[in-house]
């Protein structure tokens, strides 16, 4: 079963899995492994969510055996990273860690789901159980955006993180410029006419992003082909992307599974893209909190910690234990 809202629109919708119509499918960051949900899309009356079976019970034990990194792993590593970034004069590389939370006897997911969707009514919400795989997750990046009579394509340059109450400094504004360059050169290959916005603040729950939207018109038969340039972006990966995405499988000491990568929504209209960020894996005895951040040459390990902690807080502050 499948759970999910759209971006500033409070209907819940599922998909009926009695035709095979391709719904919703998810990607792993990789690209190796996918996950669908075929059938129509619907809209869940939401007494019938209070009713739905969404229990730990249902949910696989945590087999992977593996710890959360620790700070002191964390910034170690991260200079690490920094060093390669000098090195090879990198504009950014993306580096996450996970945080698995154990501090629980049940979680209530209806009732987390919900705060999260109170919580990001901006950002795409999703929960579903595969039988195999439980994810649960809310987050604002578009990948792509396209409009099925119009041909009109959008997505987003969405890089550097604070706190809302800071002011950016120059390491978030230069974090940003190379992903909205990258963005440009891909379009540019597809269309010859781009609109591209001012870069402005994107607010995200207890924390804020620098942003700038682009539009074109593409032609349909070339859509699977910018989504495949488009990703891994420079926001979940970095560039040059296959020299980052090397240094990232050296450093992480996990795989990504479908954290950072996407959710494709298909509905009449439109196909829609979102980049799987803040989010988790949930098993019957943890969850699994998936953080990450772009770093650059002037980044500081301590900072990056308190950054994706913050990150982290968009699940957990969330979660409805006991």
């Amino acid at each position: 079963m499948i759970y999910f809202k759209l971006p500033f629109n409070e209907k819940l919708l599922s998909a009926d899995q009695k035709s095979i119509k391709n719904a919703v499918n998810l990607f792993s960051y990789n690209g190796l492994d996918q996950i669908s949900f075929n059938g129509d899309i619907f809209e869940i009356n939401p007494t019938e969510f209070d009713h739905a079976l969404i229990t730990s019970e249902t949910l696989n034990d945590d087999t992977t055996d593996s710890p959360a990194e620790t700070k002191e792993e964390y910034c170690n590593t991260l200079q690490k990273v920094i060093e390669v970034i000098k090195e090879n004069n990198l504009p950014k590389l993306v580096y996450s860690r996970r945080k698995i939370f154990t501090d629980f006897n049940t979680i209530n997911y209806r009732e987390s789901f919900k705060n999260l969707c109170k919580s990001y009514p901006n950002a795409f919400r999703y929960l579903f159980n595969d039988g195999q795989n439980a994810w649960m997750g809310a987050f604002s990046e578009v990948l792509g955006k396209f409009n099925k009579s119009t041909h009109e394509f959008e997505t987003m340059a969405l890089a550097g993180t604070l706190p809302v109450s800071e002011e950016w400094s120059e390491k978030e504004i230069e974090e940003q410029k190379p992903v909205t360059n990258y963005i440009q050169d891909i379009l540019k290959n597809y269309s010859d006419s781009i609109d591209q916005s001012e870069t402005y603040d994107h607010i995200s729950g207890n924390i804020k992003h620098l942003r700038t939207d682009f539009k074109t018109t593409i032609q349909p038969e070339d859509l699977d082909r910018i989504i495949q340039d488009l990703h891994p972006t420079p926001a979940v990966c970095g560039i040059p992307k296959d020299f980052c995405n090397e240094n990232i499988r050296k450093y992480e000491k996990f795989p990504r599974e479908f954290y950072a990568g996407y959710i494709k929504v298909e509905t009449e209209d439109s196909i829609l893209y979102f980049v799987n960020l803040r989010c988790a894996r949930l098993y019957k005895d943890s969850v699994h909190v998936f953080v990450g951040g772009g770093i650059t040459a002037q980044s500081n390990p301590e900072k990056e910690w308190r950054e994706t902690e913050l990150k982290s807080e968009a699940i957990l502050k969330n979660l409805v234990v006991s």
